[in-house]
């Protein structure tokens, strides 16, 4: 990821939804010498933002309902809420929550894009989103998983302005060319009850050796670590509850 911090259009967050907050603290702290600080005010419901040093680098929360599936969700940086919601109902997506008052830390809101992938946008206030990416242990990548890549391709472009570095192999989102992100066209390899998502890529210096961490801590492996041609070494896991996430080699520039 070239983005070094929050800005308009480009990811800002992600925030686990967990059916096991307390194994997932246990779990991506092992996994990435994360410190959680659980808000223990009763309106918080056990929200969890996890940190490396002084920087806020992700949240942890239960879930919130029956039907909210086990999954890592990434939020992206937004203006004027109302007007990103108003954008994604005319691009056609669908907007199924929000945009919420989060006290004075922002405005939140969560929608589905035409190809039925969730994501979250977040207009900051006095909390801007993660404080530190590319960093072992923290965000530095975020992909789609689609069956409709040229559909979500027009609706990503048309509400949040991405840039498009596409090849025969792959497709890179960016902002004004800074790359942030790739798509990934879902064929045959996936089932068809695997869902179309945003999955986040989280930087460690050592993808064979943090893979054999997860394990160890109950994790599993969906893609064994596998060196991307012109690209970095990289993995795909999921954790005890079910959650999937990717990991990367992060290079000399993350």
């Amino acid at each position: 990821m070239k983005l070094e911090k929050p800005v308009s259009g480009g990811p800002c967050w992600a925030e686990l939804g967990t059916s096991d907050l307390e194994g997932a603290k246990r779990f991506y702290t092992e996994l990435f010498g994360w410190r959680p600080e659980t808000d223990t005010r009763q309106e918080a419901r056990g929200y969890t933002v996890a940190h490396l040093g002084d920087a806020a680098v992700a949240a942890l929360a239960p879930l919130y309902e029956e039907t909210q599936p086990v999954a890592w969700n990434v939020a992206f940086s937004v203006d004027d809420a109302d007007a990103a919601a108003e954008a994604v109902e005319a691009a056609g997506g669908t907007v199924i929550l929000g945009p919420l008052e989060v006290r004075d830390a922002g405005r939140f809101t969560v929608a589905v894009d035409p190809g039925g992938a969730a994501f979250q946008m977040w207009q900051p206030g006095a909390f801007a989103g993660a404080g530190l990416f590319n960093a072992p242990g923290t965000l530095g990548w975020v992909e789609l998983l689609t069956r409709a890549p040229e559909r979500v391709t027009d609706f990503y472009t048309t509400v949040f302005g991405w840039s498009v570095n596409a090849s025969p192999e792959y497709t890179q989102w960016g902002i004004d060319g800074d790359d942030f992100g790739g798509m990934t066209t879902m064929g045959d390899v996936f089932p068809p009850e695997v869902p179309t998502h945003w999955l986040p890529y989280f930087a460690v210096e050592d993808v064979d050796g943090m893979a054999s961490v997860a394990m160890d801590a109950a994790g599993s492996l969906l893609m064994e670590p596998t060196s991307v041609q012109n690209g970095p070494r990289i993995a795909v896991l999921k954790d005890p509850q079910g959650a999937v996430f990717g990991m990367y080699a992060a290079g000399p520039e993350g």
